[in-house]
């Protein structure tokens, strides 16, 4: 039997932090998979997670709960299949709702091989004090659905963000178990915390994604001659666009972390080839970690979401810029 949990969270929550933290704990002779989902069609969070002990399985532009969740069900059966893993975290898209994820994971045909622990949620409690994060249906239910929340940031939060996080409890789930925790830093035993009997879960906003247009902004979504691409995905009232580059496109450090710096989007987030090396960039709001690696990527990775739409044209003439000529 596989254990399995869900890993929830909103936009910038920490989610895959956390779950770097949790495979730098794996026990030895045990053997784990990862089943990621991103709003965005470029995957950032398979380049975050690869080569740390674990078997992945990526699923960008989209959530996993859309429609039938057959694309989950097919990621899933692959994982169970070649991988035969002792334990397997699922993390959805911070802007996926958790009710249809959790009804195929209990469903009778996965009873057999999969045992379904605690679904841990994600919250950054200053977005309890803004009204586009609290009154988000989907930010709603992740929490709802958490039978561990794990309040992540601590070390960013202000004495009224703590109070936020303690009357929203009060008000909506005051027997609810919790951990203050600081950049996702948790011990391997959140994964046993127990299964609790929540109350039936509200249902999901419907949140059909626009069709992949072949023209206008979406037409850059094809491949590029010039060794890059760019793709856009939308629903939700988020838009998110990347681009990819290739393994011979090196940036100049410092033009683009102005560019990540200066983007006015709500979040970006990279796995970029610098001349030192790889360059790892998470920005949420103005909250900006930033990570150096010695060793160059396989390929340059950047996607950036906004409530809304955004300047694209004028981010990419600028990401471009940052480009180091080619020799």
């Amino acid at each position: 039997m596989t254990r399995v949990n869900l890993i929830t969270g909103f936009l910038g929550s920490g989610k895959t932090t956390t779950i770097q933290h949790l495979l730098s704990q794996k026990p030895e002779g045990e053997s784990w998979a990862i089943l990621v989902n991103e709003f965005g069609e470029i995957g950032i969070d398979g380049a975050l997670l690869k080569n740390r002990g674990a078997v992945m399985k990526e699923i960008p532009g989209g959530c996993l709960c859309c429609v039938n969740g057959l694309p989950m069900q097919v990621g899933l059966n692959m994982l169970l299949k070649q991988a035969k893993p002792d334990r397997l975290l699922i993390e959805p898209t911070g802007l996926g709702h958790p009710k249809q994820v959790l009804a195929l994971l209990t469903s009778d045909v996965y009873q057999p091989l999969l045992t379904v622990g605690a679904t841990l949620c994600l919250l950054d409690a200053r977005q309890l004090s803004e009204p586009r994060y609290a009154q988000n249906d989907n930010f709603r239910d992740q929490l709802a659905a958490a039978d561990l929340i794990l309040v992540n940031k601590t070390d960013t939060y202000q004495e009224e963000d703590r109070s936020a996080f303690f009357q929203w409890r009060q008000a909506n789930a005051p027997e609810r178990p919790y951990e203050f925790i600081q950049q996702g830093a948790v011990s391997l035993d959140v994964l046993d915390a127990p299964r609790l009997n929540l109350p039936e879960l509200p249902d999901s906003v419907h949140h059909a994604h626009a069709p992949k247009a072949q023209s206008g902004l979406a037409a850059l979504s094809l491949p590029n001659a010039q060794g890059w691409r760019r793709a856009l995905n939308q629903g939700q009232g988020y838009v998110s666009c990347g681009w990819i580059f290739d393994a011979d496109t090196c940036f100049s450090t410092a033009a683009l972390l102005d560019w990540v710096r200066l983007a006015p989007v709500e979040r970006v987030k990279g796995v970029m080839r610098i001349v030192e090396g790889t360059i790892v960039f998470n920005r949420q709001g103005f909250d900006l970690k930033i990570e150096t690696q010695a060793v160059a990527p396989v390929d340059s990775r950047v996607e950036l979401i906004n409530s809304g739409d955004a300047p694209w044209n004028e981010l990419q003439s600028a990401l471009l810029k940052a480009r180091i000529p080619k020799p």
